[in-house]
């Protein structure tokens, strides 16, 4: 029997923009209750966030799951620090990666596989201006020669 529930997918468009991606990883996320209803409702922002390595175990940090509209009295706190789940050898991998010049490990998106609340990150190096200029170059022409495409398609029949 196919689930009618929508799959709830976040992400970090801006990731992609500010960061050049090296290295990706699926993790699973601690939550609390109030908090797994108000991901999927889709509210839940990157913004600003990045993982660290404490003490071997792997923490997401200036995540924000904005508070259940029901949640009353048990609602969560929203920019709290939550746990990232992998094996450890992955976190080794990735602790001497962020350990390196100019990498940090950023989220890219938040999704639900089985009914569990997963996360994509990324072992990450920071862009430069003039590399964001590039990025910006580079989807302009690709937009202007996929409209130039279409409009040739048209044009023959």
């Amino acid at each position: 029997m196919a689930s009618t529930r929508q799959n709830i997918n976040i992400s970090n468009r801006k990731a992609f923009f500010d960061y050049e991606i090296q290295e990706k990883f699926e993790a699973g996320i601690v939550l609390v209750g109030t908090e797994v209803k108000a991901l999927r409702e889709g509210r839940a922002s990157f913004k600003d966030s990045y993982a660290r390595v404490i003490n071997g175990e792997l923490w997401l940090v200036n995540m924000h799951i904005s508070p259940y509209a029901n949640g009353g009295y048990s609602n969560h706190e929203p920019m709290r620090m939550r746990k990232l789940l992998l094996h450890k050898r992955e976190i080794k991998k990735l602790y001497n990666k962020s350990e390196e010049q100019g990498l940090t490990i950023v989220p890219l998106k938040l999704y639900f596989k089985d009914g569990r609340a997963k996360v994509e990150i990324a072992v990450a190096r920071g862009k430069k201006l003039h590399d964001k200029r590039q990025s910006i170059a580079d989807k302009d022409m690709n937009r202007d020669a996929q409209r130039e495409l279409k409009n040739s398609y048209r044009l023959k029949f």
